[in-house]
């Protein structure tokens, strides 16, 4: 039998808390050799293109896959899960909110284990789309934050997500009218957008400072300069092999010979221990996030579990649908 869950039935379940200690749990388990994760492929569609990532995770008794398409008609996304000893696919699951979550999540653990403690940190975000709220809300959840700035190109944009962040967090968002203005005091840095040419600029890191780079996963989108990446003491990445063909900003330094794929970790070295990561108070460090399919099934079970607790979703049986739901 297999459990279909829809957008709004993943909605019920799914909790940015939720998202943080399954993300955690499998970062440390990929940190200790535990999970497989296999990169995203493409498949290019003309206009668009076919998404697939797949991960298994062997201890859980999971393995599963995400894929999706994209083009000129939008995107959706779906999980599928399998039982990793031949038990069949136990649940599918729509997974547009569960990607935005899931990748704020990565976010929230890559700065718990990499920034420097502040008891009232100042963050700023460059980029106001749909996933800038749920990384402030994951970051959020992982640190005491004093104060937040945001900055985009449009005003509107920028005072909505102000706005809309300050009432769900309960901490004051303020809208910046320069890239400056948001990234002066901050403790952490988020930059989330579609842009093809660098926004966060080395000349604006500060000492100390934690940079989650999040927007770009193609390596025709930029969102840091190299001097930015040099600046960086630690970087981090959620997949090193595939951030080699999908993190621009890390291919542009690499390419031009100021770092060396050495010196970049999987962010599951840093979770389980393995490497130290940050050192002194003083580092600048980077995580890269790619987004990786060892996130939704880490996600997805949990998700899955719950709607069987709850009965929730529908059950399929025999490639059709049963009459009826949980």
């Amino acid at each position: 039998m297999t459990l279909y869950l829809t957008e709004a039935q993943v909605g019920e379940i799914l909790t940015m808390d939720l998202a943080l200690d399954a993300v955690e749990e499998v970062f440390d388990a990929w940190g200790k050799g535990e999970v497989t994760n296999h990169p995203r492929s493409r498949i290019a569609l003309g206009r668009g293109s076919y998404n697939l990532m797949s991960a298994g995770w062997p201890s859980k008794g999971i393995v599963g896959s995400k894929s999706y398409v994209g083009g000129s008609g939008g995107i959706s996304f779906q999980v599928l899960i399998y039982g990793a000893s031949g038990e069949g696919l136990l649940g599918i699951l729509d997974a547009n909110l569960m990607g935005q979550i899931r990748t704020g999540a990565a976010s929230g653990i890559a700065t718990r284990h990499m920034a420097r403690w502040c008891e009232n940190s100042k963050v700023a975000v460059i980029g106001s789309g749909y996933q800038a709220r749920t990384q402030l809300e994951a970051v959020a959840g992982v640190r005491e934050i004093e104060t937040a700035f945001v900055y985009s190109r449009t005003a509107e944009n920028r005072d909505g997500y102000a706005k809309v962040m300050t009432e769900k967090l309960e901490i004051p968002v303020t809208a910046a009218t320069s890239i400056d203005e948001c990234l002066e005091g901050a403790d952490i840095i988020i930059v989330i957008t579609n842009t093809r040419e660098p926004v966060l600029l080395g000349d604006s890191i500060g000492e100390g400072v934690h940079i989650n780079a999040a927007g770009a996963n193609g390596w025709q989108r930029r969102e840091l300069d190299t001097h930015a990446v040099v600046k960086s003491d630690v970087i981090a990445t959620d997949d090193v092999d595939q951030a080699k063909f999908e993190c621009a900003d890390l291919m542009a330094a690499a390419d031009s010979g100021r770092i060396r794929w050495e010196q970049v970790v999987n962010l599951g070295e840093i979770v389980a221990g393995t490497n130290p990561g940050r050192t002194d108070e003083s580092q600048v460090t980077l995580f890269e996030s790619q987004g990786v399919a060892m996130e939704d099934i880490a996600v997805g079970k949990r998700v899955l579990d719950i709607a069987l607790e709850r009965g929730i979703g529908t059950q399929l049986s025999g490639g059709g649908m049963e009459t009826g739901s949980l």
